[in-house]
């Protein structure tokens, strides 16, 4: 018989006795498994590959590896009603036009009311009730240290009274003391008036004439003219009578 035809011959297979070194028993617990360290270096040794990040939306709050919470803003949105986008190339123009309109009206309005302050023109009546109207010239002058004591300059609204009245009011030699210093009286010419406070004696006045200050006089008359006619009233009872 050849060799080949051996292979062909089914051999019986003799069982396996429990107690035979090969025989497995199945009633033999399994042994125990143990939960590995991965971080021990006889462990594990090969490099755990890096994570890639993942993509945080917008908004959303993470934590990161220091336990350190970040947060995001999230992006505003903008209100529809100012959505620029929304509207036409010729309703933006006419948008525009109108919000330029409303700017330059405002200018010039504005410019209008500063110039009209600046100036500072007013028409008030003059009163009667204190005495007055009075007339006499008005004239200018370069306030310092007035009579009254007061310190003063050319853009202060001041006047100095003729020495007539100030001496007819004066109560001792004192003349800070005298009780026409700080009163109030209102210069009027052309419909232009302006009040002024007095704070000093001029000496070349007449009876009811009044120096000024250069900007009360430019309320009433261009700087240039020097010395016009005015009218004038008292704005508190006075101590003393002009004839």
């Amino acid at each position: 018989m050849s060799f080949a035809d051996e292979k062909d011959i089914e051999r019986p297979v003799s069982p396996i006795s429990p107690n035979s070194p090969g025989a497995v028993d199945h009633n033999k617990p399994l042994p125990e498994l143990k939960e590995l360290d991965f971080h021990h270096p006889k462990n594990f040794s090969a490099p755990v590959p890096k994570r890639k990040p993942v993509p945080i939306a917008a908004g959303a709050n993470y934590e990161n590896g220091d336990g350190i919470k970040n947060y995001k803003a999230s992006p505003r949105s903008i209100p529809q009603w100012l959505n620029w986008r929304q509207f036409s190339r010729r309703k933006r123009i006419v948008i525009v036009g109108a919000i330029t309109a409303i700017v330059l009206i405002a200018l010039i309005i504005g410019l209008a009311v500063g110039l009209t302050v600046g100036k500072g023109h007013k028409n008030l009546p003059l009163p009667t009730s204190h005495g007055g109207p009075y007339e006499g010239d008005l004239t200018y002058y370069d306030p310092a240290l007035g009579s009254c004591g007061i310190s003063s300059t050319n853009s202060d609204m001041i006047c100095a009274v003729s020495h007539v009245l100030f001496d007819a009011a004066s109560r001792g030699p004192n003349p800070n003391e005298n009780p026409l210093c700080g009163m109030k009286i209102r210069v009027k010419r052309n419909g232009k008036s302006v009040d002024v406070k007095i704070v000093d004696r001029c000496v070349g006045c007449k009876e009811t004439d009044l120096d000024v200050s250069r900007s009360a006089f430019k309320q009433l008359a261009d700087i240039d003219q020097g010395r016009v006619l005015m009218e004038w009233s008292w704005l508190e009872n006075s101590p003393v009578q002009v004839s």
